[in-house]
């Protein structure tokens, strides 16, 4: 995952969390004092459009990070913040279920319970990506700089069947353009050589 991958993620998902809790905070406990009124805060409109623009961009940036990152680190036995991993990437599918559903039901008893499992999976969705950015940026400070990544099963096969470095290559020709015949003539012609007097 690169630095812009990371920073796309958390950006994101920050945006996202902050105006759906400011929304849903505005809609269940807050109350205007007009009776008539239809939102009970006057920022409550514009939490919900940002909370609207802001998840497909969290959505998408999972999606950038799904291959490299994600399922590979799931299919390794890497120790970094796996558990904080595992638990955002788990989260995940049924988060957005629940978001897309939510503005498709129209049963007032089924949205209730979409709106606070929505709530739940998002405060565990945005923690636990929150947490998998500190235990990161600590094991890289740790580390001085390193990534915390290891060579995953699929880079130690493919390191098996690299071919041999240029340098290797360059090394090896002058033997291999020597033919049979002249490597004979070369070591005869080497013992039949007298020094010469001093």
């Amino acid at each position: 995952m690169t630095r812009f991958h990371g920073w796309f993620l958390y950006g994101s998902t920050i945006a996202t969390a902050a105006s759906g809790i400011t929304y849903f905070v505005m809609k269940r406990f807050f109350e205007s004092s007009d009776p008539w009124a239809v939102i009970n805060h006057p920022l409550e409109p514009w939490a919900l459009k940002l909370h609207i623009l802001s998840a497909p961009l969290m959505l998408f940036a999972v999606g950038l990070i799904t291959t490299q990152h994600i399922w590979r680190s799931l299919r390794s036995s890497l120790p970094t913040g796996r558990h904080s991993g595992r638990i955002a990437s788990y989260v995940f599918v049924p988060l957005v279920l629940s978001g897309y559903s939510i503005q498709a039901i129209t049963s007032p008893l089924t949205l209730e319970v979409l709106a606070w499992a929505h709530l739940a999976l998002g405060l565990v969705a945005a923690g636990a990506i929150g947490v998998h950015r500190m235990v990161l940026h600590t094991r890289r400070r740790q580390r001085k700089g390193a990534l915390p990544v290891l060579q995953l099963p699929a880079q130690l096969e493919s390191a098996d069947t690299d071919p041999v470095p240029d340098s290797c290559q360059e090394l090896e020709a002058p033997r291999r353009a020597r033919s049979p015949s002249q490597a004979d003539a070369h070591a005869s012609r080497s013992s039949t050589e007298t020094p010469a007097p001093r």
